[in-house]
């Protein structure tokens, strides 16, 4: 796996995922919406955590900067 994901694209998506927590843990939403929104924020904190992004891939986008 090389990492396609720079530092702003990762701090965005931390930041992503604890909105999402903070929403979920208010319990402003129905269960469903709960878990749906539970799942992209846990796949937005494993994305920003390994620095690749499964659907950057086939399209060729990479947020890393090239040095």
């Amino acid at each position: 796996m090389k990492k396609n994901i720079g530092t702003t694209d990762r701090n965005i998506r931390i930041v992503l995922a604890i909105i999402i927590g903070i929403i979920i843990a208010t319990g402003k939403l129905s269960s469903i919406a709960n878990v749906i929104l539970g799942v992209v924020g846990i796949i937005a904190l494993i994305t920003a955590f390994v620095r690749f992004c499964p659907l950057y891939f086939p399209f060729g986008i990479s947020t890393k900067r090239h040095s």
